[in-house]
């Protein structure tokens, strides 16, 4: 069955969330995460996952006792971590090959890959430094899309996409992070960001 999409971030941040600390978060630190002031909302959510064969829960009055599902079929799909990408700065490849899982909701049209995050320009679109955001590999974005850029066949960057006639604004979602304006022939449109996902440590 799909998810929504907040269905499918949620289910991220559970997943990863997990995978990081050994235990689930529990239904505040959920609302936390993504500004759901409503505990029962949150559970509304988890209740839908739940109904859905991706999560479960073994213990009711628990307040952890959210589980992933990870034998769930096609719940979750592998993509590759590319590398880190931060504002007016090159990607750098790994060194060594990485993967994610992540909801196959969260899968583009075409080519999915995942990028880390360094730098701040982005924090308003919670967007942090740290950050691992899912990319659909696209050559064309809409305006208002939060996009991965190659500026002149060199730095790549995470940005807002507007086109303004011939010229490309590319919108940082900071005050304290300078607009960059660009003729459209010096920007590459290298994909489009479809998901965040955060490590907690």
């Amino acid at each position: 069955m799909g998810l929504t999409p907040r269905q499918a971030e949620i289910l991220a941040f559970v997943t990863a969330y997990a995978g990081e600390r050994g235990f689930a978060p529990t239904l505040q630190e959920i609302g936390d995460r993504f500004g759901l002031s409503s505990v029962a909302t949150v559970h509304k959510h988890v209740r839908h996952l739940v109904d859905k064969g991706y999560l479960k829960r073994e213990r009711r009055n628990a307040s952890r006792d959210i589980e992933v599902v990870a034998e769930h079929g096609g719940g979750l799909a592998t993509i590759p971590l590319l590398g880190t990408v931060a504002a007016g700065r090159p990607i750098e490849a790994m060194a060594e090959h990485e993967e994610l899982r992540v909801p196959e909701e969260w899968l583009g049209k075409g080519r999915t890959y995942a990028l880390k995050v360094r730098g701040d320009s982005m924090i308003d679109e919670q967007i942090r430094s740290g950050d691992t955001v899912v990319v659909e590999a696209r050559d064309t974005a809409r305006n208002g899309e939060t996009v991965i850029a190659l500026v002149d066949g060199e730095s790549v960057t995470v940005k807002q996409y507007f086109r303004e006639g011939a010229v490309i604004r590319l919108q940082p979602a900071n005050p304290a992070v300078p607009v960059m304006r660009f003729p459209e022939e010096r920007v590459a449109i290298q994909g489009v960001v479809i998901g965040v996902l955060r490590r907690y440590n």
